[in-house]
């Protein structure tokens, strides 16, 4: 095992990298943006690293910022088509466009991390606006469960929003 400095990380195998994410992305400019974004993970870890494989440490950063990029690509573009069925509004400034869609990431990814009960009981209490009881009900399950799936999902809003 080999300790390698970020510089020679960078050197011997940064050309590789950018390849190896512009042919999960066929797009050379978020490839080169996707390919720095991984060396500054690295180079935020603050230390020099001992390898058995840079390749698989450098490809392994890089797909987890890959499903973060198609992730946040995929909800922006619900978020775009959901716009175009609405009757016209005043248009939003970039910033707003970029705080939306931001909102929209962390509102997925904390449904993301709810179990499948406790999900689908905050989203037929959000969206549908259904009772607990009315929960209880379609759910095959008590008013005591919903009530206690619904709290922890909205602690999980109040410690999201706090965020």
């Amino acid at each position: 095992m080999a300790v390698q400095t970020l510089e020679s990380l960078y050197s011997e195998h940064h050309h590789w990298l950018q390849n190896w994410i512009r042919s999960r992305l066929n797009n050379v400019e978020q490839a080169q943006d996707l390919t720095q974004e991984t060396f500054i993970k690295v180079l935020m870890k603050g230390r020099e690293h001992e390898f058995n494989s840079p390749k698989a440490y450098l490809s392994s950063i890089a797909r987890g910022l890959l499903v973060d990029f198609f992730r946040r690509r995929t909800v922006e573009q619900a978020y775009l088509d959901a716009l175009e069925v609405q009757p016209e509004q005043h248009s939003i400034s970039a910033e707003q466009h970029h705080l939306i869609i931001d909102t929209l990431l962390q509102i997925e990814h904390m449904l993301d991390t709810m179990s499948e009960r406790g999900r689908q009981i905050f989203l037929l209490a959000q969206l549908d606006g259904l009772t607990f009881a009315e929960i209880g009900r379609q759910l095959n399950v008590s008013v005591t469960t919903v009530r206690k799936h619904f709290i922890r999902a909205m602690t999980q809003c109040l410690l999201l929003i706090e965020d």
